[in-house]
């Protein structure tokens, strides 16, 4: 399913544009559109973490993925439409409704991996993560072949109905999630607690900031190659293409070595450890492209290339990094080990992507007409520092408190330690103090031991680089999708 979502995010970029300039839209017309997808899933996806516990994990994939299957299908059908403006009002609406879907889709896989794999949590994302890269590596292929074969239509038909037919599927292969009910037996998590404690904020601001890195490249990279001639020839539409995967390919390979460090036992801080390399990599990348003004060599090819594969180890260890520590953190604060938890702290997760997509090509697009390439990268490398500074200020204060009696982070669950006691002792709990009270319940066992089978991992999505669209004939365009929908930034 998240293979087929990511397929659904890439697929557009070699014909939409060409479909809207056709229409009489500009550039910033549809530009609008795909960033109203984002700020949507920004402010959604909080409230739907906040409820998923009634809600019900499999209700939230089975709707969520349902949808964007149906809106996939009627975006196909704007294609009938002649009259350019009621295209743009359509497309607007239509993208709206697919945020939604889309963010209840997310949150809900990303909820069920922290539920089913509390051992190894950024492990499972970063397998699940690397479906998805691929997944944003076949789409436009097969995206661009449908349209050649079928026009404007039939891609969105074809894919929107496999999204559509893969919630039916979940329907029938995905037991039913027991929902949980925490009661008198404890605070319930909520998001002014969430967004009360640093430890959290940090992962969500590391979180947002590598997601802001990759929008602003989608945004300014192709017009900062617009010099670089290799053999006196211009850069082809393919090759700019070729030189986004360099950083789908890095990130992709480099997930597994970071979902592995983030779940280690070395340290109880481990995530925080990884967004450290990950912060200190998206800078020094960045470096790299512009290139700094006092680095010993000029722009070049190998330069580019060099930079990207950087950006692209960097952003594979903030994004798991950030994410198995938004878990961790709150689990270490004291957050009942229950899917509210897991809900909220997804849904907060899959927000601050969303913002720093939306906010990336924003101010990408903005300070690179204003001040060049050269010195716009000064913003993202500006966001990596202060989160470098907050990660390093956390990490040693932390390093002066003693560890506490019991560190019941995600990744420290045993298997044991899920069943209560034959004297009907309740085990020590994620909130255990040291004089051994109990600060909220046990987390109850997982689904998958109570009734046969276990999830299927579905799902998270955060996009990677595509290529510009050269072929739309209207300058350099790219796109930062999440999982099932996209914001393309652009510039005319």
């Amino acid at each position: 399913v998240n293979f087929c979502n990511a397929m659904c995010v890439s697929m557009q970029a070699p014909f939409y544009p060409r479909e809207a300039v056709s229409k009489g839209l500009k550039v910033w017309h549809f530009g609008l559109v795909f960033g109203a997808f984002e700020i949507t899933v920004f402010i959604v996806s909080p409230i739907i973490g906040s409820y998923l516990n009634k809600i019900g994990v499999k209700r939230t994939l089975n709707l969520g993925i349902g949808l964007v299957g149906i809106i996939l299908i009627l975006y196909g059908c704007l294609g009938l439409l002649k009259s350019g403006t009621v295209f743009l009002a359509l497309s607007f609406v239509l993208r709206i409704f697919e945020a939604c879907g889309n963010s209840a889709f997310l949150t809900g896989s990303f909820s069920a991996i922290a539920r089913e794999f509390p051992t190894n949590v950024a492990s499972m994302f970063a397998l699940i993560e690397l479906f998805f890269g691929i997944g944003e590596i076949v789409g436009p292929v097969v995206g661009g072949a449908l349209y050649e074969v079928g026009g404007f239509t039939l891609p969105f038909a074809v894919m929107g109905s496999i999204l559509f037919f893969s919630s039916i599927f979940i329907f029938f292969v995905l037991p039913d999630t027991p929902q949980v009910d925490t009661g008198d037996s404890g605070e319930k998590p909520s998001l002014k607690k969430a967004l009360s404690k640093p430890g959290i904020l940090i992962a969500l601001f590391k979180v947002g900031s590598a997601a802001a890195s990759i929008g602003f490249l989608q945004t300014t990279l192709e017009p900062h190659l617009h010099d670089i001639k290799p053999n006196g020839v211009p850069l082809t539409s393919f090759q700019v293409g070729a030189l986004f995967m360099v950083v789908g390919g890095t990130y992709g390979l480099s997930l597994p070595l970071w979902g592995v460090l983030c779940d280690s036992k070395l340290t109880r801080n481990s995530p925080k450890y990884v967004e450290v390399v990950g912060a200190i990599l998206i800078a020094l990348g960045f470096m790299v492209l512009g290139p700094f003004k006092y680095l010993p060599f000029k722009k070049s090819l190998a330069s580019i290339i060099a930079g990207m594969t950087i950006h692209g180890f960097g952003l594979g260890a903030s994004v798991v990094g950030g994410f198995s520590d938004a878990h961790k953190s709150a689990i270490r604060y004291g957050f009942p080990d229950t899917i509210d938890t897991y809900g909220l702290v997804s849904g907060l997760w899959t927000s601050v992507f969303a913002f720093g997509a939306f906010v990336g090509p924003t101010f990408g697009g903005i300070l690179y007409s204003a001040v060049t390439f050269r010195w716009a990268i000064f913003f993202i490398i500006s966001l990596e520092l202060v989160a470098l500074v907050l990660l390093a200020g956390y990490l040693l204060v932390d390093c002066g408190n003693p560890a506490p009696a019991v560190d019941r982070s995600i990744s420290t669950i045993s298997e044991v330690d899920e069943v209560p006691a034959m004297s009907g002792q309740r085990p020590e709990t994620y909130g255990a103090t040291n004089n051994g009270s109990i600060g909220v319940t046990g987390r109850s066992r997982k689904f998958s031991e109570n009734i046969p089978g276990s999830y299927v991992a579905s799902s998270v999505a955060r996009s990677m680089a595509r290529s510009g669209f050269k072929s739309a004939g209207i300058g350099a365009l790219g796109s930062v999708g999440r999982r099932g929908g996209d914001s393309d930034p652009l510039l005319p």
